[in-house]
């Protein structure tokens, strides 16, 4: 085996092979000694075990992932794969499975936990991918939506949509050669997601006398998804908001020990079994997995309210259900009872496909058609797609298995025995869009708008082109201005209302003038950024409070991983735009709400801090530890460019951010840039764990390097 590893001054690793799968087994090799604590963090997750390790805190994802069957899903994808793509993810966990054991000793967190590295099956890289984004498309959002049509009203649900506003997301641009200094298409961005250390993405060069690549690989999964470069031709993607995870709400009883659902046909059988949960410190937790014919049940019982049948539709179907004996142990007449449950049936599952086929084939384009035939067969998550390539091709489509089933399941938990909530098909040939100028991608209504329910507010994509057209030509070092801008304009609901208010207090009419004067940027130096927060925090929490709003209080128990869609407050903070706005909430006067927000901010004063004093980054970690006086602030805020995602009402700080910062530049791919928020190294201590994070805090990247003769050999693997 013919393997050489390289890095350049910034520990990025340059993998060399003598071809695919001996470079696929180097990829492996190099995650598990790079990442080893990551990557078998990962593992543990996908299988459900981390409680077994990290104690009781871990015991609700450990129960999430027993009952949606993520390993059990993967093992089928993997299974369903062609034999040439099996066999390049088998030599990568190879090289996990080789590279484990050393990578283990370097990272002080197996000692810490007591944790023993595993051995990685041939299915665990699909594993690890399904666990990262089976909650991307937020199907818990469907059930937030039950609880507002239920106790609002179902015209309701649309004052809490997510374009109007929504939570933060990835951007993507590509700016067409003649508007390039260099006469060649440039390709940037930044995903947006949940800042982890270590992080997300891995910046990586693979090479072999196939393909020679760089881009942002996942560790623990091979190859490079989501944006790469090969020399000829780059590629980007951001969440097309597309829906295509259905809930379905479920009438179970028991005949002995075998459990039946009630379906379109009446009663079936279902598959039911328990699983055991090991919990460090306590007590092993239980778990019993249903699975139905729509798909694994992730709620049952105590979360009934979203599962009122007789709430919904009238009882029609209840009283069918009930013909059929549905009382009979514990499935009450009125699907509210110990019966009631909740399934998700979500893509992977029903196809036996995660899209794993697209993997090698995107290393080895050469061209945007290339790169378009290989997104045919992605899968999951369902993404819009930007390319270019040096003949001047260029791409704008979405991607991925979206189903076509009644508009209803988009929005609701719609009931089980309804036959015309089944699936039926897919939707085939995927949304394109023409790309003649400037191109944008920022998770608003666009080309995947026919295959979605909420998208992001238009902000940012509107900012961004606005950015792009207001220069001439662009260069690559150019682009970290559009990467940086900090200018919110969702800001002007709250500024036009307090623009309208007088009788204000002397303090508060200062502090209204500032505002109004105020750049409307939330720069991390800016004082007027923390005053505006400190307004609009104010304004969320009265809101809340409100009796208009009084009818939805915290969620009843429920999995703590759905908390985030069903909590009330960060719904009202992201959804502030409209409820400024709207009239259909009686008694809301919005602007005495905004008038006592102002007065009980000007009297508590404190707000000629900077911003980035507050607006503070807190990474998700899987061990906690004590928070680092490294964590600097950051300018941002979640509809700026800068989409830094604080809880307006909740905190200031921030775990939510640009996951990496890329530019691909098609005329020469060593003038490309890229960054990510903590380092190349996972390990703790190491000189480049932590070595990018004062560049991501300014904006700033650092050069990608493809020439070997810069690069320093570090070894070679066996």
């Amino acid at each position: 085996m013919s393997i050489e590893i390289f890095r350049d001054s910034w520990g990025i690793p340059h993998l060399r092979a003598g071809d695919s799968r001996e470079l696929a087994h180097a990829q492996g090799h190099n995650a598990a000694q790079d990442r080893a604590w990551q990557i078998e963090v990962e593992r543990h997750r996908s299988t459900g075990t981390t409680a077994a390790f990290l104690g009781p805190d871990a015991v609700g994802w450990d129960r999430f992932a027993r009952q949606v069957r993520l390993d059990d899903t993967a093992r089928r994808c993997y299974h369903a794969l062609d034999g040439d793509t099996a066999a390049w993810v088998r030599s990568y966990v190879d090289g996990v499975n080789a590279g484990l054991g050393d990578g283990a000793l370097r990272a002080p967190e197996f000692a810490a936990t007591g944790l023993t590295p595993g051995r990685w099956e041939p299915w665990t890289p699909l594993a690890v991918w399904l666990s990262h984004h089976i909650l991307f498309a937020g199907f818990p959002a469907k059930l937030w939506r039950e609880a507002v049509a239920r106790r609002l009203g179902a015209d309701a649900i649309g004052l809490f949509a997510a374009d109007g506003p929504g939570s933060s997301g990835s951007n993507g641009w590509l700016v067409p050669g003649d508007r390039t200094s260099t006469g060649a298409a440039l390709l940037a961005g930044d995903p947006h997601r949940f800042i982890e250390e270590p992080g997300l993405y891995q910046q990586i060069h693979l090479s072999c006398p196939e393909y020679d690549v760089v881009g942002l690989a996942v560790p623990g999964v091979p190859g490079i998804a989501h944006f790469g470069h090969t020399g000829t031709v780059a590629w980007a993607i951001t969440n097309a908001m597309a829906d295509y995870q259905d809930l379905y709400r479920e009438r179970l009883r028991r005949r002995g020990e075998a459990v039946e659902a009630y379906g379109p046909d009446g009663w079936e059988p279902v598959s039911a079994h328990l699983e055991r949960v090991e919990v460090a410190g306590a007590d092993p937790v239980e778990v019993e997995v249903i699975e139905t014919a729509r798909g694994p049940v992730v709620l049952t019982g105590g979360f009934a309210w979203a599962a009122d049948s007789a709430a919904l539709d009238g009882g029609a179907s209840d009283q069918g259900a009930s013909d059929q004996g549905a009382s009979d142990h514990g499935a009450s007449d009125q699907g509210g009872g110990q019966g009631a449950a909740v399934s998700l049936r979500y893509p992977p599952r029903v196809r036996g496909d995660l899209g794993f086929e697209a993997l090698p084939r995107l290393l080895r384009a050469r061209t945007v058609d290339d790169v378009d035939r290989a997104f045919d067969r992605w899968a999951e998550p369902v993404n819009v797609v930007l390319a270019a390539d040096t003949d001047g091709g260029l791409l704008h489509r979405v991607a991925g298995a979206v189903p076509i089933r009644h508009p209803a399941n988009g929005t609701r938990v719609v009931p089980a025995w309804e036959r015309e909530h089944e699936w039926r098909g897919w939707h085939d040939p995927m949304p394109r869009a023409p790309v003649g100028g400037l191109a944008v991608m920022a998770n608003e209504r666009g080309p995947s708008e026919p295959l979605g329910v909420e998208f992001a507010p238009p902000h940012r994509a509107y900012r961004i082109r606005e950015l792009l057209e207001a220069a001439p030509a662009w260069s690559a070092g150019d682009m970290a201005a559009v990467h940086t801008d900090t200018f919110l304009p969702s800001a002007a609901p709250l500024l036009d209302l307090l623009a309208k208010l007088d009788g204000l207090s002397p303090e508060a009419v200062r502090l209204r003038d500032r505002l109004l004067a105020w750049d409307r940027r939330m720069d991390a130096a800016g004082t007027g950024a923390t005053a505006y927060a400190a307004v609009r925090s104010a304004v969320v929490r009265r809101l809340a409070a409100h009796p208009a709003l009084s009818a939805l209080p915290e969620p009843p128990p429920c999995p703590e991983i759905f908390l985030p869609w069903l909590a009330l407050l960060p719904r009202v903070a992201y959804a502030m735009e409209t409820l400024l706005t709207t009239d259909r909430l009686p008694g809301l006067d919005q602007a005495e709400q905004l008038r006592a927000a102002v007065e009980e901010v000007a009297a508590a004063g404190g707000t000629e801090v900077a911003w980035g004093e507050l607006h503070r980054l807190t990474p998700w970690r899987a061990l906690p530890g004590p928070a680092s006086d490294e964590w600097h602030g950051a300018g941002g805020d979640h509809d700026c460019v800068l989409a830094t995602s604080s809880v307006p009402g909740l905190t200031d700080h921030f775990a939510r951010g640009p996951a990496a910062r890329y530019v691909w530049d098609l005329a020469r791919r060593d003038d490309s840039l890229w960054v990510v928020p903590f380092g190349a190294s996972g390990v703790p201590g190491d000189a480049h764990g932590r070595d990018q994070l004062p560049l991501w805090l300014r904006g700033e990247l650092v050069p990608v390097i493809t020439d070997w003769n810069r690069l320093t050999e570090e070894r070679h693997v066996p």
